[in-house]
């Protein structure tokens, strides 16, 4: 049993837990706005509070800090139904423990409860989530309501209370960049973030843009020049394409992610290394380990924390909102208005093949709105490749069961509309079972 307290607007809502979480024995008291809650929270000294960002007095984000300062230890759980993502960043990386988009999954909520009353009878120090004030607001965000991709922010977030590595994985095209600059953004964004594609230098050259030269080092030094690991200072290295670095220098890196510091070429004085790396590859690096094309010990130093970038064919419920913030983009480049995508061209956008990802997606609609003849992108203004050998090559060989089945009864869905009876027949379960795997995987109808 723990006490909780509830910070919540929603009359309806903030009772109904109530009832629900008395219902498990534990200790409840609501509030409707941040100043009651306030009070509450110094009379109850709750173990879970439950707080709403939509506020009639204050921002649930603008309350967080003063409910951590007000009482240590507390763990604060957001709740929301809005679809901003970097809210889930700015709650996760300001202190919160968790971030839950409504309507609530109540089952989830319970779990949580008794999980925060595991903690309370073996407290873990969080001391080290209290260095530092992280750096303020930023904009860049990955667009999508996908489990997945709020999985990502909530884990962006508190990673940008300190300096590890990362590893980013996912098939090309994804965003795996646009993962490393959320993370610079929310966690150093005074400081210059450095983007180096290994794929692109021979080893020799490579090993002189990461640590830098001294003069005299080879044939053309004429001067010291720094690296880029010197150079991005507090920020963050983005070393894209990692699984391309030849042994040699992958040897070199790891004495740098060991050591914390590296050495000029043809230089002796060692220099601290103060940014973060982040490495992204859509390789797979356990397998190149398995073949000695990858050092063991690297991918266990890159590894230590990992997000995998979903490809946008098992987040078709982002599809829509990807297209309209994309359009957006791509009319403010071209200098023009955008153009609205109609029900049909939404409906083909949703079931395409997209084994380029949101590059694939975004190089589309640019081609359809600079060549659309009417107002608004029909079918006919989407060219979009439908090659099923295409599309089954770039599905991962490793995917598992329950990944599959998703995409695949998502896939089915569109094709019948959504009507349940229908794709009950084609897939040969009854509307019952169909219904709950739409539950179990989050699968949504785009807006049509």
């Amino acid at each position: 049993m723990i006490k909780i307290l509830i910070i919540d607007d929603d009359l309806a809502l903030a009772r109904s837990l109530e009832i629900q979480l008395k219902a498990e024995s534990h200790q409840v008291a609501v509030a409707h706005n941040v100043s009651d809650g306030m009070e509450v929270l110094d009379e109850f000294v709750p173990d879970l509070v439950l707080l709403d960002l939509n506020l009639p007095d204050t921002h649930g984000l603008k309350a967080l800090p003063a409910i951590l300062n007000n009482l240590p230890g507390v763990i604060v759980v957001i709740m929301t139904g809005n679809t901003e993502n970097k809210e889930a960043v700015d709650a996760m990386r300001d202190g919160a423990f968790d971030y839950l988009r409504k309507p609530l999954d109540l089952d989830k909520l319970l779990q949580m409860a008794v999980k925060v009353e595991s903690l309370k009878k073996s407290p873990l120090s969080s001391e080290a989530d209290k260095e530092g004030s992280p750096p303020k607001v930023f904009s860049l965000q990955m667009i999508g309501s996908d489990p997945k991709i709020i999985d990502i922010h909530k884990q962006i977030g508190l990673l940008a209370r300190n300096r590890i590595t990362l590893l980013v994985t996912g098939e090309s095209g994804t965003g795996k960049e646009v993962v490393a600059r959320i993370l610079h953004e929310a966690s150093a964004p005074d400081q210059p973030f450095v983007a180096i594609n290994c794929s692109a230098f021979i080893s020799t050259l490579l090993e002189s843009e990461l640590f830098g030269y001294e003069k005299g080092a080879f044939t053309g030094a004429d001067q010291a020049k720094e690296g880029k690991l010197e150079f991005a200072g507090k920020g963050t290295v983005f070393l894209d394409e990692i699984g391309d670095m030849s042994l040699d220098l992958q040897s070199k890196l790891l004495r740098v992610l060991q050591e914390d510091e590296f050495v000029r070429v043809g230089g002796l004085k060692p220099r601290m290394l103060k940014a973060r790396i982040v490495a992204a590859t859509h390789r797979n690096l356990q397998e190149m380990v398995k073949k000695g094309t990858f050092r063991q010990d690297l991918f266990y130093r890159l590894n230590v924390v990992n997000i995998t970038v979903p490809p946008l064919r098992e987040r078709r419920g982002d599809i829509d909102h990807l297209a309209e913030y994309l359009l957006a983009k791509i009319a403010s480049k071209i200098g023009r208005q955008p153009l609205p995508l109609n029900a049909a061209g939404r409906k083909k956008l949703r079931t395409g093949n997209w084994p380029g990802n949101v590059r694939e997606l975004e190089n589309c609609l640019t081609r359809s709105m600079v060549l659309a003849h009417g107002r608004e992108i029909d079918t006919d203004d989407l060219v979009i490749e439908q090659n099923d050998d295409q599309e089954q090559a770039f599905h991962p060989v490793c995917g598992t069961l329950a990944a599959t089945e998703k995409i695949h009864i998502s896939q089915a869905l569109e094709e019948h509309n959504w009507n349940i009876t229908h794709t009950a027949l084609t897939l040969d379960v009854s509307p019952t079972t169909l219904r709950k795997k739409i539950t179990d995987y989050h699968l949504k109808r785009a807006e049509s």
